[in-house]
């Protein structure tokens, strides 16, 4: 859903009106009046568990393709072994086609998604 308020109210990007969270609401989408091309928007690079590539590997990959702290790294890495995915980095397509093809490099399954 999209930015909270003061008072708990959310504006759904989607929507044409303003909803409150919570058990049964439901939000009418209004028709898409403008049409975006396939490289528009907002993608994310998913990173998929693997039992072959080592903490650190992982963790040094991802510093490389995403440019993120160490800590973020270490994070997002936690997540993959715990979870066994996770959303690694948010951009315009081409960018998170470059990333994914750089975490692609050691073997770990990518994938590059509109979110």
């Amino acid at each position: 859903m999209g930015k909270t308020g003061r008072r708990g109210w959310a504006l759904d990007p989607r929507a044409a009106v303003l909803t409150r969270p919570g058990p049964g609401t439901v939000i009418e989408r209004e028709p898409e009046t403008v049409r975006r091309t396939d490289l528009e928007g907002e993608w994310g690079v998913v990173v998929y568990d693997n039992p072959v590539n080592t903490w650190d590997e992982v963790i040094g990959i991802l510093q490389k393709a995403t440019g993120c702290s160490l800590e973020e790294a270490h994070m997002e890495t936690w997540e993959v072994h715990h979870q066994g995915r996770s959303l690694v980095h948010h951009a315009e397509r081409e960018e998170c086609d470059r990333v994914a093809a750089v975490i692609r490099t050691i073997g770990i399954q990518v994938a590059v998604d509109r979110i």
